[in-house]
């Protein structure tokens, strides 16, 4: 019995030696299988980039892209921190809630805003209120006084051409070539579906054509008293048209005087006859269709290098309020911007603070 008790326990030491070994060598297998099978993806990446030649070239130009990509943005950070003042552009501030912060202000998001008391003039919020930004088709704002400061028949047809095409950044369009409706129409629809051919059209009907009308355009813009304040066309889609926060208080309080302005501007949706089809259009700024707010001028604006853009005569403690929001974040920034600002108006502490004119005139 002890032989036989002797002989299985070397039998297990061999066996163990064995199988130690033998792991090793499976668990060293294992990892050359995986060093292999993590190579393999590499190796035939590199064999196809060599099949196509015109693979590096494009990876190199999508890198150019998104290079100019972000020098563009560096440019217009760097633009709106010149302009920054320390006054009005906060450092970090630690949120008390989730829109208010330690000095009783609403968070926007937008890099430039300003908020002002139509009546008085007096800033009641503002931040890079004087940096010089793309206001994209806030421009048809001022399209629009020009138009009616000509007093050139509205019910004229005007017809769309294929010069009105956008060409710059051929963006879409509802209203086809040969679209023939109303100067009145032409208008509706630029100011509240934000219709750029229709924009187009009336600069090109203007005497003059585009050359005078955009002269016509700066004119209006001297005589207002915007100093920070170019326009190169009439629809926005031109990057050079520029302007601030401060000049836009002024340019909305002077659009909101003129009666079809503010119908125009605030219309939910209309519906126009298209060669023989009918075709809803519907204002690009949702507030206007809310009962919580009461809008008498609306114009929203996007490009690229101008960001979400918002501007609106609108009336809170019932007062009328200017609202400019520039360069706006994200699909709905600016209208959540909108919201807090209305908010924040109805709070009971700024309610004083408004009474108080604190801030003093925009000038």
């Amino acid at each position: 019995m002890k032989i036989r008790n002797t002989v299985i326990a070397l039998l297990g030491v061999v066996v163990l030696g064995s199988v130690a070994p033998a792991d090793a060598l499976a668990a060293a297998q294992r990892q050359s299988s995986k060093k292999t099978v993590e190579a393999k993806p590499a190796a035939k990446l590199a064999a196809k980039s060599a099949a196509k030649p015109g693979t590096r070239a494009g990876a190199a130009d999508r890198i150019v892209a998104r290079a100019g990509k972000s020098a563009s943005q560096r440019e217009k950070n760097r633009r709106i921190a010149a302009y920054a003042s320390p006054l009005v552009q906060r450092t970090a501030v630690a949120a008390v809630g989730p829109e208010i912060d330690q000095e009783g202000n609403p968070l926007l998001h937008s890099a430039a805003f300003m908020i002002a008391d139509q009546a008085t003039g007096n800033v009641l919020l503002e931040k890079n209120s004087d940096a010089v930004l793309p206001i994209a088709s806030i421009t048809k704002l001022m399209t629009a006084m020009v138009v009616l400061d000509a007093r050139l028949s509205l019910g004229e047809s005007l017809v769309i051409a294929g010069e009105d095409v956008d060409t710059l950044r051929n963006s879409s369009s509802h209203v086809p070539v040969g679209t023939e409706l109303s100067r009145e129409d032409m208008l509706r629809l630029a100011l509240m579906s934000s219709e750029n051919r229709a924009a187009a059209a009336l600069a090109r009907n203007y005497p003059g054509g585009l050359p005078a009308f955009v002269m016509a355009m700066n004119r209006k813009a001297i005589s207002l008293g915007l100093r920070e304040t170019r326009f190169s066309d009439s629809t926005g889609l031109n990057s050079a048209n520029v302007s601030s926060a401060r000049d836009l208080v002024k340019m909305v309080s002077a659009a909101s005087r003129y009666p079809l302005i503010r119908e125009f501007s605030t219309t939910a949706n209309y519906v126009v006859s298209l060669n023989g089809r009918q075709r809803q259009f519907n204002n690009t700024n949702a507030l206007v269709s809310s009962p919580d707010w009461q809008i008498g001028v609306s114009k929203t604006g996007f490009i690229n290098e101008s960001g979400k853009c918002l501007v609106m005569q609108a009336w809170l403690l019932n007062k009328p309020m200017i609202i400019v929001l520039l360069d706006s974040f994200g699909r709905f920034t600016r209208v959540a911007d909108a919201q807090r600002v209305k908010r924040w108006l109805e709070s009971a502490a700024v309610q004083q603070k408004v009474a108080a004119n604190l801030r003093g005139p925009a000038t």
